[in-house]
């Protein structure tokens, strides 16, 4: 599932892209007809990210709200080459401007709706920490009130918006922390570290477009997990030797997601 990062550059992109002009909207697999049909040709005012969610504003009210979820993903095409192409697969939404276009698949959610329900959408999220007004304070209280583990605590997203499991895997390790300690036991200068540093790393992702999390001093030469997928830490690499102590990285289910821990260096 693509991470909060992710969002925000496309809500960056899909801004210069189409903000200010009439937007050609359609759904060539016809599931978001209605949608369509109701923002076709009106000027996009601004796209913009919360967490995990992405909004088209369009003049006069409508806003498009759309949520990846596992499969979603959004393919950009240049009009300059060889103009407007037939669709290919399942496209539930297409936006056509006037350079570029971009066709939506296998999306969670695209719908339809209007500020007030975007409002409850943003009122059940946690603090965004790609958005400047957010107030860290919000998730703390809700950490350290709660029994529920740490790792399962900053995938929640009611307590922090846009973190996944590449994230909190990966800023656990660099807080030696052990993700299954109780948010209870996170105290308030442990979690401003985890804050501060979740700010910066998903501000180098936003900026570059790739997750980057080891640190040079622990970057010996192990490949990344997969071809083409970040170095990680601990984030699939269960088996694997740590980075930092050499002892195998651990994996367990945890509230039905993976999660990736070093027993050593985050006992």
């Amino acid at each position: 599932m693509p991470e909060g990062h992710i969002l925000h550059r496309l809500a960056r992109l899909h801004q210069r892209r189409f903000a200010g002009a009439p937007v050609a909207v359609s759904s060539p697999q016809g599931r978001f007809e209605t949608g369509a049909a109701a923002v076709d040709g009106r000027p996009l005012l601004r796209a913009e990210a919360w967490g995990k969610h992405l909004f088209h504003r369009y003049a006069h009210g409508p806003i498009v709200h759309v949520h990846l979820g596992i499969y979603g993903h959004f393919t950009e095409f240049d009009l300059a080459d060889g103009g407007l192409p037939e669709p290919v697969g399942q496209v539930r939404m297409r936006m056509v401007g006037t350079g570029y276009g971009t066709d939506l698949r296998g999306p969670a959610a695209c719908d339809v709706v209007d500020a007030a329900q975007v409002a409850d959408v943003i009122a059940r999220l946690g603090p965004d920490p790609l958005r400047s007004e957010a107030d860290p304070g919000l998730a703390f209280k809700r950490i350290v009130k709660s029994r529920r583990t740490i790792a399962a605590l900053l995938m929640d997203q009611s307590v922090i918006a846009g973190v996944g499991n590449v994230y909190r895997s990966e800023v656990l390790f660099r807080h030696r922390i052990d993700p299954y300690r109780p948010g209870t036991q996170i105290d308030e200068a442990a979690f401003a570290a985890i804050w501060t540093d979740l700010v910066a790393l998903m501000k180098v992702g936003l900026r570059r477009g790739s997750i980057v999390v080891v640190r040079p001093e622990d970057d010996h030469g192990a490949p990344a997990y997969a071809p083409g997928k970040p170095r990680t830490y601990v984030y699939r690499r269960a088996g694997e030797p740590c980075r930092r102590c050499g002892v195998a990285v651990r994996t367990a289910q945890l509230e039905g997601r993976n999660v990736f821990w070093c027993p050593t260096c985050q006992a």
